[in-house]
């Protein structure tokens, strides 16, 4: 007899439902609990009882993954010694395939119910085994995910000071692109100029060589070329519409504000960047990651913190479609579409790291430049879609080197190209 406990997760409560698999299906307890570790040693207590009289040969313990109310109740019965000592599983499932097996029974919702379902879904043992990452790897998470999530932030709040800034002098960003200068506007000088308390009927009248002097006073001597820079800065202020004194004060407060926030974000980036690089250099994953051209360390630490310990996959298509890189199959009768979606139901942070790395070692990897470049030749969204396949075609890769704990070689014939 094998016993299957369903465990429906919310940030308060746990309800569990434990069932057996004989004919008869038997609920042999369903209540609620805290979600707590009073709760959680309750329901592990009902679990050893009851092994102690039916001698289970296999013990299940499902629940959905949501992701932070999950994590604790998960890693208690995953960690506890008792339960392993019972060779207990705890598996964790998409609440999108729990949700479609329970539509097919039931209308109605509530916690009880979805705790049955849950574990009679796993009771017809049809779910793919999910071990649960080691610990390590779960700590690198916390890191990336924060890092990814500052980095968002950061996009949001620079688009925001673009914005602003286009308020303030709206031909500055055209006028230093177009005179290719190695400042850009989010050279701190540039920001300081557009934030400080200077107004641009002031920067304009200043004489050439005291703008110039003050340029070099802010970027503390480093720019090659500041009077090139000041006659490019003091035209684009000329060529600019001017705002009246009251909303020329409001875009100064908000520039201003902004400009604060995308200094904190990015002290906050590098001190998350020393952390991460502390803990991964220390993974012997992260050595077999960076070997690829075009793998830099934030790429490896994401790719390595969403994957977790390779096993817990059985092969690459299992990887790519934990990460949402793979397509929907469109078939009828004889027919088969070429046209299909991305199913991207998978691991968002994975499916971003996993495609921005392809990205990058396209650059930097003949290979793969060849590969994209192949399925570049489409009439719509050449790039999005070359390098979303390339990402596929980097899963194999990382699976080889995670699962054989091997540096990157390329293949023979690029070796002789090179």
């Amino acid at each position: 007899m094998k016993c299957f406990v369903g465990l429906d997760i919310s940030s308060t409560k746990l309800e569990v439902c434990i069932m057996t698999n004989d004919i008869e299906m038997k609920v042999l307890f369903s209540a609620t609990f805290g979600n707590d570790i009073i709760g959680a040693s309750e329901i592990k207590e009902q679990v050893l009882r009851f092994n102690d009289i039916y001698h289970f040969e296999r013990i299940v313990i499902g629940m959905e993954v949501t992701s932070l109310y999950s994590f604790h109740p998960a890693m208690f019965f995953y960690e506890d010694s008792e339960l392993k000592q019972l060779r207990v599983e705890v598996m964790i499932e998409q609440p999108a395939k729990i949700k479609k097996y329970r539509e097919a029974f039931e209308e109605n919702k509530n916690d009880t119910l979805d705790a049955f379902y849950i574990a009679d879904y796993f009771r017809i043992e049809r779910f793919t085994k999910s071990y649960l990452k080691e610990e390590k790897y779960n700590a690198l998470q916390h890191l990336t995910r924060t890092r990814l999530q500052l980095i968002e932030q950061l996009v949001r709040t620079k688009q925001h000071f673009i914005e602003n800034i286009y308020y303030k002098c709206n031909t500055l960003s055209i006028e230093l692109k177009n005179h290719q200068l190695s400042t850009n506007i989010w050279s701190a000088t540039i920001m300081t100029l557009m934030v400080e308390d200077y107004t641009l009927d002031e920067l304009a009248s200043l004489p050439l060589e005291k703008f110039v002097e003050l340029i070099q006073k802010l970027g503390r001597g480093k720019f090659k070329a500041p009077d090139k820079l000041a006659k490019v800065i003091q035209a684009a202020i000329t060529g600019s519409y001017r705002l009246s004194h009251v909303q020329q004060d409001s875009v100064n407060t908000v520039l201003s504000l902004l400009a604060r926030e995308i200094r904190s974000l990015e002290k906050m980036i590098k001190e998350i960047d020393r952390e991460i690089e502390d803990m991964v250099e220390v993974l012997p994953e992260y050595q077999c990651l960076t070997s690829v051209p075009g793998i830099g360390k934030v790429f490896a630490a994401g790719i390595i913190a969403e994957i977790g310990q390779i096993d817990r996959f059985k092969d690459h298509p299992q990887v790519a479609k934990y990460a949402g890189l793979n397509w929907k199959e469109n078939q009828s009768g004889n027919t088969s579409s070429q046209n299909t979606s991305l199913v991207k139901r998978g691991n968002r942070y994975l499916r971003y790291y996993l495609v921005e790395a392809a990205d990058s070692v396209r650059r930097h990897n003949v290979e793969y430049a060849e590969f994209y470049k192949k399925k570049d030749e489409v009439p719509k969204h050449k790039h999005k879609r070359a390098v979303v396949l390339t990402a596929r075609k980097l899963v194999r890769l990382v699976d080889v080197l995670l699962r054989n704990h091997q540096p990157y070689t390329p293949p023979r014939r690029f070796m002789e190209d090179n």
